[in-house]
C-alpha cells in the first residue's frame, strides 16, 4: 500500500465542482482498497501526538458560515480502535476516545469511499515540532503498509488564506510565487529528497508565502515518512483554485 498526501481544501469542495473534486472521487479507484485509514488531519493538532480510538467516530463540522447543506453531510465508518492501540504504541501517542473525524480526514473520504465501509481514525499533528519530527512521526508507521493500511496525510500544498484571490476561476493561472513553491515540491518529492523536505523553508522558494504557518504542511511530511526510508513522491493531481491555493495529491511508496 501506499502512502498518500491529499489536499482538501475548502469544505466546500465536497460540493462544488472542481478538478480536485473529481480527482478525490477517483483515489478510491486508484488506490488499492485499504483495509484501514489512518487520517492525518491539519486540523487536529496536540502538543504531542494522539490518536482516535472512537468505535464510531463522529462527523465534525469544525467551520462556520457555511451553507446548510454542508452541514447535512454526515460520514459515518466504523472507527478501528484496536489498530488505533497500536498506532499509539508504535508512536507513544496518547488516546482520544471521543475524538470524531475533522473536515480534513471526512471530506476525501466520503468522497473517496462514499460506502463509509472502510475503519478510519485520526493522529494528531504537532505544530510546534519541526517537519523532521513529522517525517520520523511517519516512519514509525511504516510497517503498516505490509498490511494494506493507508496513512493518508490531508492538508495543502500551499496554505495563505490572506492570500487567496477571492472569485478566482479554476481555469485561473496561479499566481507565480505559488507556481513556484508547487514546482518545488513536485520536484522534491520525486526526488525523494527528505533533507529538502524536512528544510522546506529555507529550501523552497517563497516558503513564507505558501505556508505562514505549518500546520497544514506538516501532514505531507508524516505521509513521506510513513513511505519508509528512500521513499519517493509522484504526483496524483495537480490544479490551483483561489488564485494560490495548490491542490496537488501525492502517493509515496
Amino acid at each position: 500500500m501506499p502512502t498518500v498526501f491529499v489536499s482538501h481544501g475548502s469544505p466546500m469542495l465536497i460540493l462544488e465542482d472542481r478538478p480536485a473534486r473529481a480527482f478525490l472521487a477517483s483515489l478510491g479507484q486508484v488506490l488499492p482498497r485499504p483495509t484501514a485509514i489512518v487520517a492525518v488531519s491539519a486540523h487536529w493538532d496536540t502538543d504531542v501526538p494522539a490518536v482516535s480510538t472512537a468505535h464510531k467516530p463522529a462527523t465534525i463540522h469544525d467551520f462556520y458560515g457555511f451553507p446548510e447543506a454542508l452541514y447535512a453531510l454526515r460520514y459515518d465508518p466504523p472507527g478501528a480502535p484496536e489498530l488505533a492501540e497500536r498506532v499509539a504504541k508504535l508512536t507513544g501517542a496518547a488516546h482520544d476516545p471521543h475524538r470524531g473525524l475533522d473536515h480534513g480526514a471526512w471530506v476525501p473520504a466520503k468522497l473517496a469511499w462514499p460506502e463509509a465501509d472502510i475503519p478510519i481514525f485520526q493522529l494528531s499533528v504537532q505544530p510546534n515540532e519541526s517537519p523532521a519530527h513529522h517525517i520520523a512521526l511517519g516512519r514509525k508507521l511504516a510497517s503498516l503498509r505490509e498490511e494494506g493500511v493507508l496513512v493518508m496525510g490531508s492538508g495543502s500544498a500551499t496554505h495563505n488564506l490572506r492570500a487567496l484571490v477571492r472569485g478566482a476561476g479554476n481555469d485561473a493561472e496561479p499566481e507565480p510565487w505559488a507556481k513556484a513553491f508547487d514546482d518545488w515540491l513536485a520536484e522534491t518529492l520525486e526526488k525523494g529528497d527528505e533533507a529538502a523536505l524536512a528544510d522546506y523553508r529555507t529550501k523552497a522558494p517563497y516558503a513564507r508565502e505558501a505556508h505562514p504557518t505549518d500546520e497544514h504542511f506538516l501532514p505531507i511530511h508524516v505521509a513521506f515518512g510513513a513511505a519508509g526510508k528512500g521513499a519517493h513522491g509522484r504526483a496524483l493531481h495537480r490544479s490551483f483554485t483561489l488564485g494560490n491555493l495548490s491542490m496537488a495529491s501525492y502517493a509515496f511508496d
